[in-house]
């Protein structure tokens, strides 16, 4: 070995540091993660799926529940708990022919009527409108705007696996979601009343440009299973089938969410409910629906206000200033006759010195 590479150490990269999984490291498993002590939560053809107890946040049992996957119509859960603290509910809107016109899912809006917001939201969360998504999209101020609120709402709620394309979930490059995530809006809406009231209701008198007329809930399980409360469900062809809802019994409500099924899952979600309900508050759970972050504005409408006390410091003052706001009228005087003095030995000095200098030139 050379002089020269001698003492010296092998430069190695820095390790990366681990970032665990939003709500506990076992939810970044791909496989079933489920708790000891009870039978293995039933299966499902989904290949990603959560339950949660929508009251303590514990998540019961997971499978890839930070996979990313289209959402289809699921994401409308976001669009609806971004969109109803900002909109009227009984603000009048008559739709653009965009909207009306949106592919795939529609509750049948037309130009020609006038719908309350309010109409919009039931379209959006019973009959999974494209158009009422869009419309609800242009009465938010655009579809730029919306987008930017719904990725700053699932932000918020550290939903970091949902990024929103569309207000409908129809399908766009770079969309995606997760099962923990969906989990995480379900968990928000429901704490909305006027978001609970949409996901529950089973039918309802819609506008129409004659009268009106009715639509009902896609939600099959409002019907076949006791204590259901909604909350969405999707499917596209590229998406496959998706779905979040909640059940409440007694003081306990837990949350399904299930993405890229295969086909018929209505019975699977019941019997992954029933599963919930009998492990909640019994099992240890695998991780944790986390709260969402603090709100900016609230957090600083809490903040303490600045305005000056007696306690607080006193602001820096110069020195001239100071020391003028500690005179008196004597003082002022004696200062005054001090600077006199100082001024004129300062120039009788100066004329000597340049009596000198010429002295020395001659």
């Amino acid at each position: 070995m050379s002089a020269a590479l001698v003492g010296v150490v092998a430069w190695q990269a820095p390790a990366l540091a681990h970032t665990p999984p939003v709500g506990g490291d076992l939810l970044g498993n791909k496989g079933i993660v489920r708790p000891e002590g009870i039978k293995a939560p039933p299966k499902t053809k989904a290949t990603s799926f959560v339950v949660a107890d929508a009251g303590t946040g514990q998540v019961l049992a997971a499978k890839d529940a930070h996979g990313r996957y289209l959402p289809a119509s699921t994401l409308k859960a976001l669009t609806a708990l971004t969109l109803i603290p900002k909109l009227d509910p009984d603000l009048k809107v008559r739709p653009s022919a965009n909207a009306v016109n949106q592919e795939g899912s529609a509750v049948g809006l037309s130009v020609k009527t006038t719908y309350k917001v309010s109409d919009l939201f039931r379209a959006l969360m019973m009959s999974s409108g494209n158009d009422a998504a869009m419309a609800l999209a242009e009465t938010n101020g655009g579809l730029t705007q919306t987008l930017a609120d719904m990725n700053a709402e699932a932000r918020r709620l550290q939903a970091n696996d949902t990024v929103a394309k569309t207000p409908s979930g129809l399908d766009k490059k770079g969309q995606s979601s997760s099962a923990y995530d969906l989990a995480l809006i379900a968990r928000a809406g429901l704490q909305n009343p006027s978001f609970r009231e949409y996901i529950t209701t089973k039918v309802a008198k819609f506008p129409a440009p004659k009268k009106w007329y009715e639509i009902a809930n896609h939600n099959k399980l409002l019907w076949r299973y006791k204590g259901m409360i909604g909350v969405k469900n999707g499917w596209t062809s590229k998406a496959l089938g998706s779905f979040v809802g909640a059940a409440t019994r007694g003081d306990k409500t837990i949350i399904v969410a299930v993405m890229r099924h295969e086909g018929y899952f209505w019975e699977e979600v019941a019997d992954l409910l029933d599963w919930g309900f009998a492990a909640s508050g019994k099992v240890a759970p695998v991780g944790q629906l986390v709260d969402p972050l603090p709100d900016p504005a609230v957090a600083q409408a809490a903040a303490p206000s600045a305005t000056p006390s007696s306690s607080a410091p006193a602001r820096a003052q110069p020195l001239t200033d100071a020391v003028a706001d500690g005179q008196d009228d004597t003082s002022r005087s004696a200062g005054l006759a001090v600077i006199g003095a100082g001024l004129l030995f300062g120039l009788v000095w100066l004329g000597y010195g340049l009596r000198r200098r010429r002295r020395s030139r001659v």
